[in-house]
């Protein structure tokens, strides 16, 4: 049988209960021989994250203001796990070692990295697996990304060493000794190198949803799961909004062609969400794979008589936005006029000079500015090629009223993005969830 890797979030790891469960699941398939963990999650809505209070001792540390009261929570919440698992493990030098380096001004990636490394520490222990630091394994390099071929060889070489490891997420060493950590919710990453690393056969991520639904269940009431979803739909669905893997986990994973599987440590036998290849065969046609979306956009309408004809005319514009600093999200156009989708924190006290330097240097014949704009993408492999699938999204969108401002669809139309105006937003994706789901 092939090899498992297993990774588990913050809150499969927040207490001794939820670590209990994460045993259970380790222990009930002997092919989960590699195990990435987190640093513990809230427990409750008032709680903290583990690595949320690291970060204040940082801050407290570089305002010369005493971090101990703050450190003595981190400290009990690991003692009382290891109390609450009975374990025979004193983690009281470890902690010490942090706030010692805490105190002597390590740096924010260090302390931050810790929460996983302590909780690699009474996870080894508890499963019995080998403790293998990722600073011995995860390189980074003198441009702070990751340096993939150095980090293959180390995992491939030091891993063949252990049969079975725990491997803290989230961070890795730096081509100067350092530690480095990624973003935020990083341990995703560590899990997807891992994976790739022993040549995986699948990648578990383990967190408190059951995989990924196909709408906001906080705009549509009970949505439905999704079974299995492509990398290529994931990113669709992962950009407007739908957040349950790290994005820039999905690399290592999908170019090694290992299938991810979303699990609820919290109810395991649920079946999850798979994510698999692009080019794996379509099931079924004519259908959606999700809807997700995002609010607060402006959209900046340019039109020109003849800008077709006119060489370099969108290199003009989109170097007015590079040099303001600001991405745009869609650009759709037609003969005559270009659309210009940018995000509202983006474009926030800038919206006027942009619009002086688009007519200084682009001379349009008109700049219109539509703000309060939401984006919806409407997400599947399944609509591809099927005729009548916009036809039934947009007839749907206007028998229920609601004003389609910008349409946006790739070409590899897998996915067709509307812009509404933001009043509109929960009604359309109710809608549209209704007319291809219900």
């Amino acid at each position: 049988m092939g090899i498992t890797v297993a990774k588990f979030g913050g809150t499969s790891l927040a207490d001794a209960q939820q670590i209990r469960k994460v045993r259970a699941i380790v222990q009930s398939d002997t092919n989960r021989r590699y195990v990435v963990p987190s640093a513990p999650g809230k427990r409750n809505n008032r709680d903290r994250k583990i690595t949320d209070l690291l970060y204040l001792c940082h801050a407290h540390v570089k305002q010369n203001v005493p971090f101990d009261e703050v450190f003595s929570i981190i400290e009990d919440r690991y003692l009382s796990i290891i109390r609450e698992l009975d374990l025979r493990l004193d983690l009281r030098p470890d902690l010490e070692e942090v706030k010692r380096q805490i105190s002597a001004g390590a740096s924010a990636d260090y302390t931050a990295s810790r929460g996983e490394y302590l909780t690699g520490i009474i996870l080894s222990e508890l499963l019995g697996y080998d403790l293998v630091d990722p600073y011995e394994i995860v390189f980074f390099n003198d441009s702070g990304r990751l340096d993939e071929k150095r980090t293959q060889a180390a995992i491939e070489k030091h891993l063949a060493l252990h049969e079975r490891a725990v491997i803290p997420g989230f961070y890795g060493r730096t081509h100067d000794e350092k530690i480095k950590t990624f973003p935020r919710g990083g341990s995703d990453i560590t899990g997807a190198i891992i994976a790739r690393g022993v040549h995986a056969e699948v990648y578990e991520n383990w967190t408190d949803v059951s995989g990924l639904l196909m709408a906001d269940p906080n705009i549509v009431t009970h949505p439905r799961p999704i079974d299995t979803v492509t990398y290529k739909e994931l990113r669709e669905l992962a950009y407007m909004g739908a957040h349950v893997l790290h994005d820039e986990a999905i690399f290592p994973v999908r170019e090694a062609g290992i299938p991810v599987k979303i699990k609820n440590t919290n109810r395991p036998d649920d079946p999850g969400t798979l994510i698999v290849q692009d080019a794996d065969p379509i099931t079924h046609t004519g259908t959606i794979t999700g809807i997700a979306g995002k609010k607060e956009f402006t959209v900046l309408t340019i039109e020109k008589a003849l800008m077709n004809a006119e060489i370099g005319y969108g290199r003009r514009l989109l170097s007015i936005l590079e040099v303001n600093g600001i991405s745009f999200e869609h650009m759709p156009s037609s003969i005559d006029t270009i659309s210009l989708v940018v995000s509202d924190a983006q474009i926030k006290h800038k919206l006027d000079k942009v619009i002086q330097e688009i007519k200084a240097e682009c001379n349009p014949d008109s700049v219109e500015v539509y703000p309060n704009m939401a984006l919806i993408a409407t997400v599947g492999r399944g609509m591809a090629y099927t005729p009548g699938i916009a036809a039934k999204l947009f007839l749907a969108l206007g028998n229920n009223g609601i004003n389609v401002r910008m349409i946006d669809q790739g070409s590899s139309e897998i996915n067709i993005i509307v812009g509404i105006e933001i009043d509109d937003f929960e009604k359309a994706v109710c809608v549209i969830y209704n007319t291809f789901v219900r």
